[in-house]
């Protein structure tokens, strides 16, 4: 399984989710290759944001760095997560038509996602904002795996 998280500049959310998601996969022996990328190439080459990586210092953010969705992502990827609307559309508007089923929402596996569809960009706020994505990335991110670990259970069989 490959997934892609995605989100504007590639520094804040996805590579948060890719880290988190990275580490809870680990955990449980769960294979899979884990990236992020931003729909924007306005931070190519950049680390995540500090405030991210002080948000989940619990998390390992080593070897992550800003690059844009390139046009082979969608081909080579099997599950291409969003981290809102937005981006999403992004997406869509890029994606060849045989490669849509692929793009989703990450809160689309948080059980909150009928009141909150969208992990908000912390960029522009405080602390409390990185703190706040990194937990709705972590619920989200955890039930992925859950919904993932279902799937690869049922192939299986």
């Amino acid at each position: 399984m490959k997934l892609l998280f995605v989100c504007l500049g590639n520094i804040c959310r996805s590579p948060t989710a890719h880290a988190v998601f990275r580490q809870l996969a680990a955990a449980e022996n769960f294979r899979c290759e884990v990236e992020s990328a931003g729909t924007s190439a306005s931070h190519k080459g950049a680390a995540p944001d500090p405030r991210s990586i002080n948000a989940a210092s619990d998390y390992n953010f080593k070897g992550i760095q800003s690059r844009p969705v390139q046009s082979a992502d969608f081909a080579y990827y099997d599950l291409i997560l969003a981290m809102d609307l937005e981006n999403l559309a992004a997406l869509k508007r890029r994606c060849p038509p045989e490669q849509q089923h692929k793009l989703k929402l990450l809160m689309s596996y948080h059980p909150d996602f009928a009141r909150q569809q969208e992990v908000p960009d912390p960029y522009y706020g405080g602390i409390r904002g990185f703190e706040l994505v990194l937990q709705m990335i972590q619920t989200s991110c955890e039930q992925l795996l859950v919904s993932l670990q279902q799937q690869a259970q049922l192939g299986k069989k």
